[in-house]
């Protein structure tokens, strides 16, 4: 993966998450599924179907419940896959590892305004390749600005 490549398709995860229906009590977050030749298969953002719907999720099941991705397949998310989930039963770290995914690029950790996410490292220790690019995180901050106020 390059790097133009993960900065290109992480830009196009925060222009998604800027479609996420306002709320006050999740982030908006926009995510994609792509091969390794940055071929986009599938894309989703929070809120998208149902209020409970997360980015990642939503791209995941995009791709039909018996989707198994190939080690060299990557999910691009604006924000840290959750590791912690309150709405449904699995969280989109589990999902990530579920479907196989061999890769995760994200621009903004997951602040604690909700939960104590360890997305990123749940990941590490489960063998995927995880890449955050923070000097993007800003513009994630800039769509959930209203969490952020106060």
């Amino acid at each position: 993966m390059t790097e133009a490549r993960d900065r290109a398709m992480l830009v196009a995860a925060i222009d998604l998450s800027r479609r996420c229906p306002p709320s006050d009590t999740a982030f908006s977050v926009g995510a994609l599924v792509t091969t390794a030749d940055g071929t986009v298969l599938s894309t989703g953002y929070s809120r998208q179907h149902n209020p409970h719907d997360h980015a990642e999720e939503t791209a995941l099941a995009a791709l039909g419940e018996s989707w198994r991705a190939g080690p060299d397949s990557t999910v691009y998310s604006s924000l840290e896959p959750c590791s912690v989930r309150s709405s449904r039963t699995r969280t989109c770290t589990e999902l990530i590892l579920a479907a196989g995914v061999g890769r995760v690029v994200f621009a903004w950790r997951e602040p604690s305004i909700f939960v104590d996410c360890e997305g990123a490292e749940l990941l590490r220790a489960a063998g995927v390749e995880v890449v955050e690019v923070p000097d993007l995180a800003g513009e994630v901050r800039e769509v959930n600005r209203h969490l952020l106020a106060g």
